[in-house]
């Protein structure tokens, strides 16, 4: 199985089949599958026609929509890579990107015509631009022309196997450009069986709410639920509103977020009157979800939740934490998928003992294959025996739960003691009036660093810093407690919903520093 073939078997097996919803467009366009592999095999054959071929690069910047799917597909039918670039990034970074990447066509939304052409003028291994919903740049393709004016003719590749690289997905790199995580073929289909073991059923239908350049967006249902022949409702960007009506609407049966966007929904004006009776089950990841949040949905809604736990580089599917546990396992990112195998070591990369805090590390068949043209990078992610290094802190129960304790990069010393954000924004969840928190280690002329906790409050409530420390201060050991609240309308929040810790970071650690 490649990922060419994944709209061409849908297209035998259930050609009528409701696919893909694209809400993004007035009015919503809906596609069976024998249309979506028309579609794709329409843009391969014009790909094809332009040179592009096995392990050439085509990128694609752009808002959410079928567009991506068509990419794809396409690009798997020609063993060619699709680079996925994050559209929130500076068009010099995305330059930089590029340079690595060497892309020889680039597809975007009308939004990005000023970066596209940017891009266009100093990335020299392009060959042409391809626009779709606005206008293009000078010599730019229209998308919509070339796609009803190319043939229908199947498109097939013999020549592609299991270790081809299908996709760039970017790592959201804290120093210096992100790196290009290669999924190939393999990692593909092995994640998407450890996705049907612990998650889908034939017939589910979800609604996708992250950025489709993001492994949530792209690989945690979408792919997996193609290939089961299920149903994908696209957004263009995160609403809560229009999700709540999209679930209700398209009658979605499994649901995946992180926390900040759980938080979102109850928030919105038609929380109240919506009708979620449908969804079997919510997942969350990208943090731990507050116990509060689980009972609120269980309570107003009677949605369950799995905790899950992913990454670029890995699946994304490692852990799932089945709904009875979110409870009795509050906090934990439950057991590792079927066909993953986890460990947590010392620095030493020996076993810790069971309830110790060491690196998460991961084996199986859903890993990596590398970082595209970063062989160092490649060398460094894997150890000797072949295990993926995480850099996330965790340990593990005697029942074989997992919990993360938090990031290394985010861990900090504050008077010869690891201090673990996680566990402190747990707490701060538990007051009434917190919408959001981050905590962040800052300087200290007299214990190294200290913590700092940035708040967001619920709307119409109230709580002074004074107040919250104190809170904290009946929940937690003396050297946890932040020793400063920093009360915030928002926090910084990337396009997959979490929270940007690294800003907040440049923001105070350098206010810190500048006194």
């Amino acid at each position: 199985m490649y990922v060419g073939d994944i709209a061409g078997r849908r297209a035998i097996y259930s050609p009528e089949a409701l696919a893909v919803v694209d809400s993004g467009k007035s009015p919503h366009l809906r596609l069976t599958y024998r249309q979506l592999n028309n579609r794709a095999n329409r843009l391969a054959n014009w790909l094809r026609a332009q040179g592009i071929g096995k392990s050439d690069v085509v990128g694609i910047l752009a808002r959410d929509g079928v567009e991506y799917l068509d990419l794809f597909f396409a690009c798997g039918k020609l063993g060619a890579i699709l680079a996925l670039y994050n559209w929130r990034s500076h068009p010099r970074e995305l330059l930089g990107v590029l340079m690595t990447t060497q892309p020889k066509l680039l597809f975007f939304s009308g939004e990005f015509g000023e970066s596209a052409n940017f891009l266009k003028q100093a990335c020299g291994s392009l060959q042409g631009m391809v626009h779709y919903e606005g206008s293009g740049v000078q010599g730019s393709y229209d998308y919509t022309e070339l796609l009803n004016n190319a043939p229908e003719t199947p498109v097939y590749n013999d020549t592609v196997e299991a270790e081809d690289i299908a996709c760039l997905i970017f790592t959201g790199g804290t120093t210096g450009l992100p790196k290009a995580a290669q999924i190939s073929h393999r990692m593909i289909a092995w994640n998407t069986l450890n996705t049907i073991i612990h998650d889908l059923r034939h017939g589910d239908i979800t609604v996708n709410v992250f950025p489709m350049f993001h492994t949530g967006g792209l690989l945690v249902y979408t792919t997996p639920l193609l290939i089961l022949g299920g149903t994908v409702v696209l957004t263009r960007q995160f609403d809560a509103a229009q999700v709540l009506d999209l679930i209700q609407q398209y009658g979605a049966t499994v649901f995946a977020g992180v926390p900040t966007m759980y938080q979102m929904l109850t928030q919105a004006p038609n929380w109240a009157s919506a009708d979620l009776s449908k969804l079997r089950f919510c997942t969350s990841g990208g943090a731990p979800l507050p116990v509060t949040l689980v009972e609120q949905f269980q309570r107003e809604k009677g949605v369950r939740f799995k905790q899950g736990f992913g990454m670029t580089e890995f699946g994304p599917g490692i852990f799932a934490l089945a709904p009875e546990d979110a409870i009795r396992k509050a906090g934990s990112i439950g057991r590792p998928n079927f066909f993953v195998d986890a460990r947590i070591v010392d620095d030493n990369n020996q076993p810790v003992p069971v309830g110790a805090v060491g690196e998460l590390v991961l084996k199986g068949p859903s890993a990596l294959s590398g970082y595209f043209n970063n062989p160092e990078a490649s060398a460094a992610a894997f150890d000797e025996q072949g295990w993926f290094h995480t850099g996330d802190l965790a340990r593990c129960d005697d029942e074989w739960y997992f919990y993360i304790v938090d990031r290394k990069k985010d861990m900090f010393i504050s008077g010869g003691e690891n201090v673990y954000p996680v566990e402190i924004e747990q707490v701060l969840y538990k007051h009434p009036a917190v919408h959001q928190c981050a905590v962040i280690g800052v300087p200290d002329a007299k214990w190294g660093e200290v913590g700092k906790a940035c708040v967001v409050l619920k709307p119409n409530m109230t709580a002074t810093p004074e107040e919250l420390i104190a809170f904290m201060s009946e929940h937690l050991a003396r050297y946890k407690v932040p020793k400063s609240v920093e009360i915030m309308d928002s926090l910084p929040i990337s396009a997959a919903g979490k929270i940007l810790k690294r800003e907040l970071r440049a923001m105070f650690v350098q206010k810190t520093e500048s006194h």
